[in-house]
């Protein structure tokens, strides 16, 4: 089993909490104050779980200045107060920050007994090889 600080524990809550207001807020037509709320969140349990240095080399190193931008312009858009915008442009920096974890996603889920036979159907297996291709997704 994985041993975890406190700190870290303190983070998984946080994370997903903030994953819990985020998709309330996108249930309730957009809702700007649970999106705020979610995406504060996110961010803090993020920097709680990997730590503040770790946070900060990740999402500030030169390859993903762009993904970096879109990500926390979408979070800034969202607490100005457009959230269907701010939460377009989080989506697309999210997917441009972690489309390196999408493989390792992937491989997992298609161990799971039943998860793994729904993602082997025709029209679902097409796209999920592209996703869990590291190279397609620029």
């Amino acid at each position: 089993m994985i041993s975890l600080t406190d700190s870290q524990k303190i983070g998984m809550g946080l994370t997903g909490f903030g994953v819990f207001f985020l998709f309330f807020g996108m249930v309730l037509f957009f809702d700007k104050a649970l999106l705020a709320i979610g995406n504060i969140l996110f961010v803090c349990g993020l920097s709680f779980v990997i730590g503040l240095e770790r946070t900060f080399r990740f999402f500030f190193q030169r390859h993903k200045v762009k993904a970096t931008s879109f990500f926390l312009g979408g979070v800034l858009v969202v607490l100005i107060g457009w959230p269907i915008i701010g939460v377009v442009l989080e989506i697309y920096g999210f997917f441009l920050l972690f489309r390196g974890f999408f493989p390792v996603a992937v491989g997992f889920i298609r161990r799971i007994p039943v998860l793994g036979s729904l993602l082997s159907l025709p029209g679902i297996r097409t796209l999920v090889d592209k996703i869990g291709e590291s190279n397609t997704m620029v």
